[in-house]
């Protein structure tokens, strides 16, 4: 009797919460874009449904009985372009939003364009992907990572080793990416990142906050510099300006608490913060490595009037990697040999004030960022004697950034311009042991101070039939580091992009441009023993040239598919001496990146066809699939033959989706595969050298044969199942995120390793060598994750 009460109570509960789903609704105001003022008898729909209002006289709209889930809005109004909002999640109450519109005065003439979910920009009509709501809260194996979820869009490579998520985009170094919060630049993304380049295990900004990501990996804007393979352009979320609510998530790697709401009738707020426990899940694996990570955000929006807005943003993060010694292994513990101890704190803060004067907009942007970090390192992992001590690296980099902006419409174009200014201050205190020709030490202690400016300007035209669409730019940038990068005319980025439509919905797109990016601070700043700037007199700004060509057809308001050439030239290129490589070969594992003497000799060369397919159908299916073929070559000078970078994968293949079942269910999977990348085979005479393991701690690499060898392909499943529980104002929900779900493994080359017993004890010390020996390398393993999230 007592198991049929239970059981009834608990079917009873289960009927309940499934089938009393409250509804809600979508409310908000549709404005003007560049007069602010609010606009009466809009029309304005629920993609998806059958349900729609239209605004009153005061702009405002409420759309009723709306189950919970994530929707787009479409707004029409005679005068003005149809528009198809960015996705917004209705969840535990009704949601208010803000929508604007763009004049069209052709729609007087009888000529009407149909909005369409895929986005084009005539600024960047090709290279362009935005990443909405769907996939940020659903793409399987990605944990909301942004980083791991552009790596399903074409173009983007994949490590299979290790638990990194380095940006290698179209062939290029993992310090080639630039990231923007809002307007704000932020120097990295991710936990642990590696000091001169990028990447980490997991990604600082929580995804709670993102409305949605401009993915860029060509045709940069004019106002975003300093980037030459990708730029990530963040859009947060705004505050509820009607209520207060809290979310709290348990996710793969971390517990998180966030709140979104008002304060005031002007004023909305998100706030977030993150402690990780990464650390058991890692030391579970088995893993010679435990990170810990704290990280919080937040946005104040201040409405001052309708012509003026203020933001505020911040971003932190404390990071803490300890060292494991527990796994016996002998692939932990060669891991162990050379990992340092890594400890560092990011911050970046912000304001954002915006003044709308009809048809023009002015922009200030004000902000400084800080990063401390610090690598320890002891031979044998024995802290007992300062002897063995082999790296101590402390290191601080701080921007203060100031950018100024104005945009103007007049009819069908479109004109921009501004000024930048940066002050920099980058320190370095760096002990190191390590072995060239003969073991050596680095004892330095660096400190500089880099002013930095920049101006950039673009016009736009688009047709009024939306058949044709032109976007000139130019930006130069200059810093008073050295007479060569203080001369402003050497630096000189124009760009082009054009866009025709051949057919209602087939078009053909182009751009051209010359980009610049400064090399790292780590390698401007390096300092020999004596307390000279190495790479003064022979450094310089680098650069690559972009060409694109595609075709994106929309097949119809659900599906687009682009084929997409490109070709990038580099120049300038940071060339390694000690190594005999280009720097870009580098910086996709922990620890720092240029701080050694370098040339600006090396120069490269990366082209290829990426293919995509989008497939969205709001409420049901979000589905892409990819494909890239392509190719990287560097070489160290002029004269010097093309050899594989790091990254020349050759081909890149993904498919991506989600579907939304009946009461509230989803699934999704992603199916990847990537081309094996070169590698260069190790020398064993120098790594057996005592002196020579000792200050290193692994092998060395015997680059006169940099890259002709070949990993094997490799590729992966990843599946994702959620279910969503609504109790009155409660949203309750569950997810299993299971990573290669396949089992495969990924074979590396066997790694050489020192035995510890010295062959030779009788002979000099420089000549004493190790017996070594070599230990298979093979990753992968099925790893299922399971989250819970709460939000009232």
């Amino acid at each position: 009797m007592k198991r049929i009460i239970v059981s009834s109570i608990l079917l009873s509960f289960t009927l309940f919460i499934t089938l009393a789903q409250p509804m809600h609704r979508i409310k908000g105001v549709v404005i003007d874009n560049t007069s602010r003022r609010p606009l009466e008898f809009v029309n304005v729909v629920a993609l998806g449904t059958s349900t729609g209002t239209s605004t009153d006289s005061t702009g405002h709209f409420s759309i009723p009985l709306l189950k919970p889930g994530i929707y787009r809005l479409q707004a029409s109004a005679l005068g003005y372009k149809e528009t198809i909002t960015s996705e917004y999640i209705l969840s535990t109450k009704d949601l208010h939003i803000t929508i604007e519109l763009e004049e069209n005065p052709t729609e007087l003439s009888g000529i009407t364009v149909t909005a369409s979910p895929f986005r084009r920009r005539a600024e960047s009509p090709v290279s362009l992907r935005t990443i909405g709501l769907q996939e940020i809260e659903k793409s399987p194996g990605a944990n909301r990572d942004i980083s791991r979820i552009v790596q399903s869009y074409p173009g983007v490579a994949f490590s299979p080793a290790g638990y990194r998520n380095d940006l290698i985009v179209r062939g290029g170094a993992p310090s080639e990416n630039r990231f923007y919060l809002d307007e704000v630049e932020i120097p990295n993304i991710n936990h642990f990142s590696t000091q001169g380049a990028s990447g980490g295990p997991v990604g600082i900004i929580n995804a709670d906050l993102i409305r949605e990501v401009n993915f860029y990996t060509g045709a940069f804007p004019a106002e975003k510099g300093n980037a030459m393979s990708s730029v990530l352009d963040f859009k947060l979320r705004d505050g509820d300006m009607e209520k207060n609510s809290f979310k709290a998530t348990l996710g793969a790697s971390e517990a998180s608490l966030t709140s979104n709401g008002h304060l005031g009738k002007k004023t909305s707020y998100l706030v977030s913060l993150r402690q990780s426990y990464l650390q058991f899940l890692f030391k579970a694996l088995g893993l010679p490595f435990l990170p810990t990570y704290t990280d919080a955000q937040f946005k104040l929006k201040t409405r001052l009037n309708s012509a003026n807005e203020l933001t505020l943003l911040g971003l932190a993060g404390i990071d803490n990697m300890r060292l494991n010694k527990d796994p016996d292994g002998e692939d932990a513990k060669y891991i162990l040999g050379y990992l340092p101890k890594i400890q560092q704190e990011t911050f970046t803060l912000g304001g954002v004030y915006k003044h709308f004067a009809g048809h023009h907009v002015q922009t200030i942007v004000l902000s400084h960022s800080y990063m401390n970090n610090r690598n320890t390192k002891y031979t044998d992992n024995d802290e007992s004697s300062e002897e063995n001590l082999s790296l101590k690296l402390r290191s601080t980099e701080q921007e203060t950034k100031f950018r100024m902006e104005n945009s103007s419409t007049i009819g069908s174009t479109k004109i921009s311009f501004g000024a930048k200014v940066d002050y920099v201050q980058y320190s370095n205190d760096t002990y190191q042991k390590r072995y060239t020709n003969e073991a050596e030490t680095i004892d330095y202690h660096a400190w500089m101070n880099l002013v930095k400016w920049g101006i950039f300007g673009k016009i736009t035209y688009e047709s009024t039939d939306d058949r044709f669409s032109a976007s000139l730019g130019m930006r130069t940038d200059a810093n008073n580091y050295s007479d060569e990068m203080k001369d402003i005319s050497k630096q000189l980025s124009p760009r082009l992009s054009l866009s025709y439509r051949l057919t209602t919905e087939l078009y053909l797109n182009g751009s051209v441009g010359l980009y610049y990016q400064l090399p790292a601070y780590t390698s401007i700043g390096f300092k020999d023993n004596d307390g000279v700037l190495v790479n003064k007199a022979n450094l310089r700004y680098m650069s690559v040239s972009q060409k694109n060509i595609g075709l994106s057809w929309r097949i119809n308001n659900k599906m687009e598919f682009s084929a997409e050439g490109f070709y990038k030239d580099y120049d300038n290129i940071p060339y390694s001496i000690a190594d005999g490589i280009p720097l870009a070969c580098k910086g996709n594992d922990y620890g720092v990146v240029g701080n050694e003497a370098l040339l600006s000799t090396a120069e490269g060369r990366s082209y290829g066809m990426e293919l995509l397919l989008k497939w969205i159908v709001a409420q049901k299916i979000n589905l892409s699939s990819s494909f890239t073929l392509f190719k990287s070559e560097y070489r160290n000078s002029k004269e010097a033959p093309y050899m594989a970078s790091a990254w020349d994968n050759r081909y890149i293949f993904n498919l991506n989706g989600t579907y939304n079942l009946p009461r509230n269910w989803s699934a999704g999977m992603k199916i990847s595969y990537i081309g094996g990348a070169p590698y260069t085979p190790y020398d064993t005479d120098r790594s057996s050298l005592v002196s020579a393991w000792n200050a290193q701690g692994k092998p060395y690499y015997d680059y006169s044969r940099y890259n002709t060898e070949r990993l094997p392909n490799f590729g992966q499943i990843d599946v994702r199942v959620d279910k969503t529980y609504y109790i009155g104002r409660c949203m309750l929900g569950f997810y299993i995120d299971i990573q290669n779900i396949s089992g495969s493994k990924f074979k590396q080359p066997d790694i050489l390793m020192s035995t510890g017993v010295i062959e030779n004890p009788t002979a000099p010390l420089a000549e004493q060598r190790y017996q070594m020996k070599y230990i298979k390398k093979e990753s992968g393993t099925i790893l299922p994750t399971i989250g819970i999230t709460v939000e009232l």
